[in-house]
């Protein structure tokens, strides 16, 4: 799933507290990030608002439950 556009980080990693299995971000390397991790979602944030603007993250969803979650946060937010 590809998302554009998190307004409110702290409300996104809220939702994926929420989330029963794997969330992951893929990053333009490749690598995916754990993003139930604290760690990770500190990268994300970093590249999120760094110079280099990321217009576009990609995430993996292992439940489809959590997938619904991210698209009710999506659709609200």
């Amino acid at each position: 799933m590809k998302i554009k556009n998190i307004n409110e980080p702290a409300k996104f990693f809220e939702v994926l507290k929420d989330c029963k299995g794997k969330v992951e971000l893929v990053t333009s390397e490749g690598d995916r990030l754990n993003l139930k991790s604290t760690l990770c979602q500190y990268i994300m944030l970093t590249q999120m608002f760094s110079e280099a603007k990321i217009d576009e993250l990609e995430l993996l969803v292992s439940e489809p439950e959590d997938l619904n979650l991210l698209l009710n946060y999506l659709v609200r937010g």
